[in-house]
């Protein structure tokens, strides 16, 4: 029988409560936490590992969808969002195939998301489901907003701006020109790449072997097979266990550095 290790994010303590309630009941669940915030949600994935969340997205500070951006593809477990959103939203989870509950949280529902958890743990399909958990975050805010999340550059920018190294990220009839400079990492999913710069998250077609060849060899560097830094962006080092260690970038980001790719790391210690 399939064992999902589950962690409860909720900000309102009655809903953790009555959450936790209803799934522990479920043979398939072992609860390994709780978290009332996104930050606390972000610090427990990356140390408990959990197969499934149960993730609120209405929270302060961080909320539902900052957390999913915040996570590296390869660590980033199966979502289930709880949410109030009106159905327009919950049709956008649906089509990018996202689970998520209704509240107030319903039996059937929650059955519902464990099986479709389940189904996504048994499956042979390797890709990680980022990108559809993006794209209906996308969805949803363009609903919501009635305007592109990501800027809309003129050809006339694109000229002034043409001596800074560039990412050039193109959706549909959208082009979106990033600095180099202001990526703070990036990571792999599936086809496509996450780039993640001034607290947004852009979605790029593209390998990671291939954007690694745009990038400055000098400004960023490769610490896990899913995963780019940016060194500028680097604050603490922090080790962890069997020779990996993580890397805390800004307030919430912490990225894991994998054996494999622990030297670049040190060389940029040793300041080589």
């Amino acid at each position: 029988m399939i064992k999902l290790k589950t962690l409860i994010v909720d900000d309102e303590p009655l809903a953790l409560k009555l959450l936790q309630a209803k799934i522990s009941k479920i043979p398939e669940i072992e609860i390994v936490g709780q978290c009332s915030n996104g930050r606390e949600a972000i610090a427990a994935i990356m140390d408990l590992a959990p197969d499934l969340v149960f993730l609120d997205i209405q929270m302060p500070g961080l909320n539902g969808f900052d957390v999913v951006k915040n996570l590296q593809s390869d660590v980033a477990p199966l979502i289930v969002f709880t949410t109030a959103y009106e159905q327009y939203a919950l049709d956008a989870f649906d089509v990018h195939a996202v689970d998520y509950i209704l509240k107030p949280i319903d039996d059937e529902r929650i059955t519902r998301a464990i099986e479709r958890a389940k189904q996504r743990v048994t499956s042979t399909q390797s890709n990680s489901s980022k990108p559809s958990i993006l794209g209906a975050i996308d969805a949803i805010h363009h609903n919501y907003q009635n305007e592109a999340l990501m800027p809309i550059v003129t050809p006339a920018t694109i000229i002034e701006q043409k001596v800074e190294p560039k990412v050039v990220i193109k959706d549909r009839d959208e082009i979106t020109i990033l600095k180099q400079s202001e990526v703070e990492w990036v990571d792999a999913a599936g086809d496509y790449v996450c780039l993640h710069a001034k607290g947004q998250t852009h979605i790029k077609r593209s390998t990671l072997k291939e954007l690694l060849n745009e990038l400055d060899e000098t400004l960023f560097k490769r610490v896990h097979r899913s995963t780019i830094v940016n060194l500028n962006f680097i604050r603490k080092v922090i080790p962890h266990t069997k020779g990996e260690f993580f890397l805390q970038l800004g307030e919430y980001e912490k990225i894991k550095v994998s054996r494999n790719y622990k030297d670049a790391i040190k060389h940029f210690l040793a300041g080589e």
